[in-house]
């Protein structure tokens, strides 16, 4: 049993350590935070498929974490006050990524679940940021934007649609090719 949890803590590490090398690959940036990585939230949605939603949940805390610590040199620079940096804090780290934990939690209805599961583990992450801009980030609204609602669904939306569907479409992919289950087969 011990060496069970042993490989799950190793696979675990393997894929936060991927899912944190792979978010230094932005394909996409917009100019005050948020991008479309390739394929960054992959190995956090394959640790919630494999091992559960509450190992999932736990794991990509610390990825949030994780992120933190990358992101916080970069976000120095945005001139943010106390409000803001609270808002960036809570909903664009540790409740957004953490949210991607949940995507396992349809696991064991097969693809579908697993489909299901991730799309509702991005859209949850997606909710978080959209209401950190809207509640923290209104005084960076563009003067072509009248409501703030409105500019948080567009500025988050342009990376996080992608960075659902290339996610979803990747887990999809892997789990038809049996990909998952013989990582599983090999930590159990």
């Amino acid at each position: 049993m011990k060496n069970t949890k042993l490989r799950r803590l190793t696979v675990t590490a393997i894929m936060l350590a991927l899912a944190t090398v792979l978010s230094l690959i932005k394909i996409w940036s917009n100019p005050w935070g948020g991008s479309v990585t390739l394929f960054s939230m992959v190995p956090i949605v394959l640790v919630s498929v494999m091992f559960g939603a509450g190992w999932g949940t736990f794991s990509a805390f610390v990825y949030a974490i994780i992120q933190l610590g990358v992101d916080i040199a970069g976000m120095m620079a945005w001139g943010m006050d106390a409000r803001m940096w609270f808002g960036a804090l809570v909903f664009d780290y540790l409740v957004a990524y953490t949210a991607v934990g949940i995507a396992g939690l349809f696991r064991s209805r097969g693809g579908a679940g697993i489909c299901l599961g991730t799309a509702l583990a991005l859209v949850v992450r997606f909710i978080s940021h959209f209401v950190s801009g809207y509640i923290f980030f209104d005084v960076w609204m563009p003067e072509e934007f009248t409501s703030p609602a409105v500019y948080s669904v567009v500025y988050n939306g342009t990376y996080m649609l992608p960075e659902l569907i290339m996610t979803v479409v990747a887990v999809i992919l892997l789990y038809k090719t049996n990909t998952i289950k013989r990582i599983v087969d090999q930590v159990n």
